[in-house]
């Protein structure tokens, strides 16, 4: 049926259920899997008064934050070799996080991504958006949401 599956994740409780069933998934339908954590970039600034941060600074800020994302997907990778399913674990760097996922996703030919959805409404879709409502309008690849 599926023979590698993408595996999107934030850290987030919601995100560690998607883990979970996208792991069974892999393990059910004998499918490989790719776990892939988004790490943005560092914010900059250039509006007046902003606050110039240190080059060096930004490096050790965006360092920390990829090997806290790669210790994620290698924690997915370790649950996938307890179930018996091989996963590689990946972590991309983009402020573009659905098209990170799309990008991933077809780099690594998966036939499915599973992935969570925080199910904002209203006001908080509208600022914060929704990740997951693009890669499901943007992807050809077929998209399996838990909420």
């Amino acid at each position: 049926m599926y023979k590698r599956i993408l595996i999107a994740t934030d850290g987030s409780p919601l995100s560690d259920k998607a883990v979970e069933h996208g792991l069974s998934l892999a393990a059910l339908t004998g499918a490989s899997a790719v776990a892939l954590k988004v790490v943005p970039r560092y914010p900059r600034s250039y509006f007046e008064g902003g606050m110039p941060v240190d080059t060096n600074d930004v490096k050790r800020i965006e360092t920390q934050w990829g090997d806290a994302a790669q210790a994620m997907v290698d924690g997915v990778k370790a649950q996938g070799d307890a179930q018996g399913v091989a996963v590689k674990a990946v972590i991309a760097k983009s402020d573009l996080v659905a098209e990170a996922i799309i990008s991933a996703a077809k780099k690594h030919k998966c036939d499915l991504i599973v992935m969570a959805s925080h199910g904002r409404k209203g006001l908080k879709r509208l600022l914060l958006g929704s990740e997951t409502q693009h890669v499901l309008t943007h992807s050809h690849i077929p998209v399996l949401v838990l909420r």
